[in-house]
């Protein structure tokens, strides 16, 4: 199994290289070079599959020979151990034919605990195979952050650093990336916004020097492991309602595209999914773009839903790739477009190819609390806003099919929303009550190329 870069001028990688490489010297994001399928026998045969089976069974014919079946196996069952409910990703019916697919039973309440859980097992695999150090460098818009490091606090050769917009996360975010007491843990609370700290991370990616001085690597959801560890959960997903004897859809609360992009590559690889729906906020640039043809740049809006407010969708470049029939030299094109002058038309047929793989919708702060409101009025159940976000968008797309719902995030992490919708506080779970008691370290810096590279050198253990 081979993966190329997006803009075609990097070479093809290994799993393993592709996965510790993060983004290509091209800058471009990794994908692979085919995209294995499935029978229908073998969806079938993930029904009433335990997660960790299911997840080797899907994951396995995109690893070729980077790991062994034992070590993939450990390694898959190492990062769902500590994960909450016994089925890691459950289901849970909202009306009829609408289901939530809860995601946050792992450590940090979010759904990148399946990625970040797995990638922290497969990158120690990696590095003490190679006796080599590395240095993680992380842009957050909430959860990627505290995932990344809960991944990876503690190990011995990977030192963290993670860019989260400065108050611009919750409470609950913050703290869980500021009060690790590990020495290879790095909180940095950049000035701007997370536009801002995906962008300074891509620089640093760009910055050859820095990147080979350092060992750079990226947990961003640029990396290919992070978006394939999401794809097993449409399959356990659809494969309980009925797949693949009947189609499933789904809609995903999204800002950097990497977790709908899973879906799609779960419908590459035979899954028969009915709809992929892209559910945005305020921040509707994806929504504006499937809708009008151009992706144009607007500046983020601070919302109650955090960890989408975006506008640089890095993930959707991969669709891009698909759409514009695998040219490199017009994604770098287009890339080159939008770093320069923040927007840039698709072209007729790309635009027709992605509005025949997704459709979209826009929710606004208004709406967003009132579904809140009105699922806990009708089912008892609270959800996070980038939950309720996805809830409203599928609700005008409900059909014949079961629609699912990607449940992102656990309602306490954004107590302050719930209770505005609600009057009711969510409570964290036993683990974390003490969270607003531990003491947090964390460095403000400036949204500056060479002063974030500066932290990295000083603070980096040789």
């Amino acid at each position: 199994m081979r993966y190329v870069s997006t803009r075609g001028a990097a070479p093809a990688l290994g799993f393993a290289e592709a996965m510790l490489t993060g983004l290509a010297r091209d800058g471009g994001l990794y994908v692979p070079e085919t995209v294995p399928t499935l029978s229908t026998g073998q969806i079938a045969a993930l029904a009433g599959l335990d997660y960790e089976e299911a997840a080797f069974r899907v994951m396995r014919p995109f690893v070729g020979d980077a790991f062994t079946d034992d070590e993939f196996q450990g390694a898959i069952a190492r990062a769902y151990r500590g994960f909450g409910h016994a089925a890691r990703a459950p289901l849970v019916q909202l009306a009829p034919n609408h289901f939530l697919l809860e995601l946050f039973h792992g450590p940090t309440l979010a759904f990148k605990d399946f990625a970040m859980q797995l990638i922290g097992q497969l990158f120690q695999i990696a590095l003490a195979r190679d006796g080599r150090r590395i240095a993680i460098v992380g842009a957050t818009s909430g959860d990627t952050g505290s995932a990344a490091i809960e991944a990876f606090r503690g190990l011995a050769n990977v030192d963290v650093f993670i860019l989260y917009p400065h108050g611009r996360v919750s409470e609950v975010q913050r703290r869980q990336m500021t009060t690790p007491a590990e020495a290879n843990v790095h909180a940095l609370a950049l000035d701007g916004d997370f536009d801002d700290c995906q962008s300074r991370l891509k620089d640093m990616f760009n910055d050859f020097a820095f990147r080979d001085e350092v060992g750079l690597a990226g947990v961003n959801s640029i990396n290919w492991a992070r978006v394939l560890a999401q794809v097993v959960y449409y399959f356990t997903a659809a494969v309980s309602l009925g797949a693949p004897h009947r189609k499933v859809g789904f809609t995903v609360p999204t800002g950097n595209f990497g977790d709908i992009f899973a879906g799609y590559i779960a419908r590459r690889m035979g899954l028969p999914i009915d709809r992929l729906v892209i559910a945005t906020n305020q921040n509707d640039i994806l929504h504006r773009c499937l809708t009008g043809g151009a992706y144009r740049t607007e500046g983020v809006r601070p919302s109650i839903s955090p960890s989408m407010d975006i506008q640089i969708s890095s993930n959707f470049e991969r669709a891009l790739f698909d759409a514009y029939g695998r040219d490199g030299v017009a994604i770098g094109r287009i890339m080159d477009e939008l770093k320069q002058t923040g927007a840039f038309a698709v072209s007729q047929g790309a635009l027709h190819w992605l509005r025949d793989q997704f459709a979209s919708g826009r929710v606004s702060e208004e709406e967003t609390l009132a579904t809140i409101r009105a699922v806990h009025a009708a089912t008892g159940e609270l959800l996070c806003p980038h939950t309720a976000v996805g809830v409203r968008v599928a609700q005008g797309h409900l059909g014949a099919a079961p629609m699912v719902t990607l449940a992102t995030a656990h309602p306490a992490k954004f107590p302050d929303a719930v209770e505005a919708a609600t009057g009711l506080r969510s409570a964290l779970p036993p683990r974390m009550a003490d969270l607003f008691a531990r003491p947090e370290r964390v460095t403000r810096v400036a949204n500056d190329l060479r002063a974030i590279e500066s932290i990295v050198r000083e603070r980096r253990r040789r």
